[in-house]
Order: C-alpha cells, then sequence, then structure tokens
C-alpha cells in the first residue's frame, strides 16, 4: 500500500479561491480594476501553505518499482492494524481498523486508499458511513486526524483517542480521493478524474468491492458525508448510488441519506452571498459591498455560459467570480476565511504539519502496509485537474433524491466565509422540489446540547438546514460535540432531539 503526497487542508474549493491572493487593496474611493490572476498552481501553493503543509511531492504518481503489488483492475487489498504498538494498548483482534486500496477497473494502474474502522461501540448494526474530504485534492486523513475520525495527534506524534469521533455513532470509511490524493496513487496522470461522473464512478466501484468484501455491513443503513468541495463529491455520489440501486446494478448499497458541511454546490447562488456575509459581519463597509456587487453580474453571466458550453468557459467563469471573493480578503486583510473569528499568521492560517510528520513515520508506515509510497496530504496536480468542474452545479442532482426519500442535511458553521452558511442556505430554500414551499415555511427551531443552543434548524420531510454555532468550516473541529450528536440524531430520524 502506499501513500500519496501533496498537501491541503480538507477545505475545498474556494479556499483556493480565497486565499490572500488580491494585492490591492479596494476601498471605496477607488473603482474596482481587474485581481490579478494567478496560475492554479500558485493558487493551490498558496492553500497548501495555509495549513502549513509541506509536500514533498505535487501529486502521487509513482514510477519504477514502488507499487505495492501487480495491478488487478478491482481487486481490493485489506489488512487489520493498530496504531498502538506498545503491550498495553489494544490488541489488532479488539479493533475493528482496517487500511487497504482498490484498483480502479476503469483506470491504468490507480489504486485508491482508505481506512474503515468499525464502531468503536461495536455495534455491527450501526450505519456505515463514508467521508470525503475537499480540496480537491485533500486527503481524508486531514479530518481523520483533526475532525471526526478516531483518533487525535498529540504534539509527541502520540495518538489519542477522540471523545467525539464519529466510529461512536457509526462504522466509517476515509477515503483519498481523486486519485492522486493522500496514499491513493496511480503510474498514469490519465487515471486522474477531471469531473464529478469520474469521481462518483471511482468511489461507486470502490463501495461494490467494499462491500462485497464486508457482506456483514450490506444490510445497514448507508450514508454518504463530507465538506467543502465534497458539496460537489456528496450529491455526485449519491446520484450515482441511487441510479445504481434502481438500475440493480450489482450489490444494492442501502443509501438513507447524505450530509454537506460548508460545501460549495451551487456557485451560481452562493457567490451572489459573499458580499452580504461580509458585510453582516463588519468585514467590508455598505460602499465597499455596493461596489463589490458590480462584479456579480459578470460572475452570473460567466456561470450560465459554463453551464451550457462547459469546458474552457467554467476554468473562465471560476477567474471571473473568484473577483469577488478576491476583493472582500483584499479589504478584509489577513482574516482566516474558514474562520473569520481568527488572523491569519503571514501564510499560516493552522497547522496541521504533525499530520504529515506522523503519517511518514516508519512505524505508521508499517502498520497500514503502504511501503515505501508517499504521503500527499494535497495535491495541487488534482486541484489543476478539477478546474472545469468547480463552477458547475450540483444542487441538480438533489431534487430528484429527495422525491425518492433520501435524507438530505446540509450544515454550516456560522463563522465561515469561503463556503458561507447564507450562500448554503439560500440555495437549499431555491431548490425546486416538491416540498420546497413547505420547507421555506418551516419553523425555525434550535438545535439544543447539553442544554444550550448550539445551533438552529429548519427541516421539511428529508430535508434539513442546520446553522451551527460558535464553528467554522471545519465544525467537527470546532465543534466536536454537537457534530457528533448532530451525526447521530440525523441518521436516527430525530436531529432536534436534545441528546445522542
Amino acid at each position: 500500500m502506499g501513500f500519496s503526497k501533496t498537501s491541503l487542508s480538507l477545505l475545498l474549493l474556494f479556499v483556493l479561491f480565497s486565499s490572500s491572493y488580491a494585492t490591492s487593496r479596494i476601498t471605496h474611493h477607488h473603482s474596482f480594476s481587474s485581481t490579478p490572476k494567478f496560475s492554479p498552481n500558485q493558487r493551490a501553493e498558496k492553500l497548501i501553505k495555509s495549513f502549513n503543509l509541506l509536500p514533498k511531492d505535487p501529486v502521487n504518481i509513482i514510477h519504477g518499482d514502488h507499487s505495492i503489488d501487480h495491478f488487478v483492475p478491482g481487486k481490493l487489498v485489506e489488512k487489520k492494524f493498530s496504531f498502538f504498538s506498545d503491550s498495553n494498548g489494544p490488541s489488532i483482534e479488539d479493533l475493528g481498523h482496517h487500511a487497504g486500496y482498490y484498483s480502479l477497473p476503469r483506470s491504468k494502474s490507480a489504486r485508491m486508499f482508505y481506512f474503515f474502522f468499525e464502531s468503536r461501540k461495536n455495534n455491527k448494526d450501526a450505519p456505515v458511513v463514508i467521508w470525503l474530504t475537499g480540496g480537491p485534492g485533500c486527503s481524508s486523513e486531514l479530518a481523520l486526524f483533526y475532525e471526526n475520525g478516531p483518533f487525535k495527534i498529540a504534539n509527541n506524534l502520540s495518538l489519542v483517542w477522540n471523545d467525539y469521533g464519529w466510529d461512536k455513532a457509526s462504522n466509517i470509511l476515509f477515503v483519498d480521493q481523486p486519485i492522486g490524493t493522500g496514499f491513493s496513487y496511480t503510474s498514469n496522470e490519465d487515471d486522474i478524474p477531471h469531473d464529478e461522473t469520474g469521481v462518483s464512478n471511482d468511489l461507486y466501484d470502490f463501495l461494490q468491492e467494499f462491500f462485497k468484501q464486508h457482506p456483514k455491513f450490506i444490510k445497514n443503513d448507508f450514508y454518504i458525508t463530507g465538506e467543502s468541495y465534497a458539496g460537489h463529491y456528496v450529491p455526485a455520489l449519491a446520484s450515482r448510488v441511487h441510479h445504481g440501486n434502481k438500475g440493480k446494478k450489482g450489490i444494492t448499497i442501502n443509501l438513507k441519506g447524505f450530509a454537506i458541511g460548508n460545501g460549495l454546490t451551487n456557485p451560481a447562488i452562493q457567490y451572489q452571498e459573499y458580499s452580504q456575509f461580509a458585510f453582516d459581519n463588519k468585514m467590508i463597509t455598505k460602499q465597499d459591498q455596493a461596489d463589490i456587487n458590480k462584479l456579480i453580474p459578470d460572475c452570473e453571466v460567466a456561470i450560465k455560459t459554463c453551464e451550457s458550453k462547459g469546458g474552457e468557459s467554467c476554468s473562465s467563469a471560476l477567474y471571473q467570480c473568484e473577483q469577488i471573493i478576491n476583493n472582500i480578503l483584499s479589504i478584509s486583510g489577513n482574516v482566516n476565511y474558514y474562520d473569520i473569528r481568527k488572523k491569519c499568521q503571514g501564510p499560516l492560517c493552522y497547522d496541521f504539519s504533525n499530520l504529515e510528520k506522523l503519517l511518514n513515520k516508519k512505524t505508521v508506515r508499517d502498520a497500514l502496509g503502504v511501503g515505501d509510497i508517499d504521503f500527499v496530504s494535497c495535491s495541487r496536480v488534482v486541484y489543476n485537474a478539477m478546474l472545469q468542474d468547480w463552477m458547475r452545479n450540483f444542487e441538480v442532482d438533489i431534487p430528484e433524491l429527495l422525491e425518492d426519500g433520501i435524507k438530505v442535511l446540509i450544515y454550516a458553521g456560522e463563522f465561515d466565509f469561503i463556503c458561507n452558511w447564507l450562500g448554503n442556505s439560500k440555495w437549499v430554500h431555491a431548490m425546486g422540489w416538491s416540498g420546497q414551499k413547505q420547507f421555506a415555511a418551516s419553523k425555525t427551531v434550535q438545535f439544543v446540547v447539553d442544554g444550550t443552543q448550539a445551533g438552529l434548524l429548519n427541516s421539511y420531510g428529508p430535508l434539513s438546514f442546520l446553522k451551527v454555532n460558535g464553528a467554522g468550516h471545519m465544525v467537527p473541529m470546532d465543534q466536536p460535540k454537537a457534530a457528533l450528536q448532530m451525526l447521530a440524531n440525523w441518521m436516527h430520524g430525530n436531529l432536534n432531539r436534545t441528546s445522542i
């Protein structure tokens, strides 16, 4: 097995836009000039640096004899492991912890890496949850070790149990995708997908083989989750699984719902709300907002052109619309666009460097069986490969799923700028489905944790929207207890219950 390599954080695409790319401070005394257009590599590098990640390579493409074994399309190879090597720690037999590779059948040599953690409570009937980190091109190990996985990384690189890991409520998969991300690797760059069709087909094929290898979980409820750029991945995969089930193709996956945290899903609506969110949170003045709003019509036209023509027009839409974000950030200074309560120190907004240190240790590599393949925390090559995918609207896949009873949860931390709650709320309310009017008229209720309001919730039928108090882009990192309660209660059909 092998680790991929670059480094990014799980914050997705918007992160890239937002970095501190705009170099000229805009005020109402000056008319807007076009902000500098940075290359995708420059944007990706800024994103990686903001998380203090230093990947050795830009993508996990191996050469020579570094592959784990002979490539057999459709083959899944998995092993049990334990990160705890001392005699007092739990044994491999005590832990349902697995790591594996799946050889993608449509590829020349691509292997997708994953972790699978069985329920910590040893509840074999617990739902199976898959988590997808954004970027695009960031490893799901970012979430595993800093958000909702079983462990947290201590300063000395030892691991401690996460009291609010989602394995307490589910059996959970963390997948490194698209290919080239994290420990997933290939020997041929053509294996890297460029759109959600490729991404969702790869994940669907993986899930088919995973459940074939773990038949005792086939009957369990299945949920798809993720954040940031997973606002694309999650609905695309949910649609792919649902259509596979309806077409009676392969194993029927017991899909019950999907959840997106601070995601980019419908750019045409979400971009319109950046200036309002910024003004509401005193990042810009009213005059700044009026000036920035002059950029919105061109952005809207560019997105419509992307939707109708595709191709390079979608890259152009990205460059056009990012001026909205860049101008706001040039005014607001060194604000942390993932959590506006915080400031960034130079290029550094978070320090996730221990992740790379841990996963490149020989003892960890040996435990996982990944050989000498490097870990790529975030890949700028994968990032670039998805350039024409970013401005696509993936809300369009959701109404059919709602009508067929698939539960949908959109949640967002209140202090995230880059995929803010306001833009997410707007597209959820604007989505056309049979319950649209009832959802819009639904009463906003408190989401309560330990007797205290932890968020504001709107629900109707299978659709829920939750604004989470005291959280930025990474809700499970900022509000871990609330995030675990949210997941557990939602999966059990009672999101507004006051305890797990």
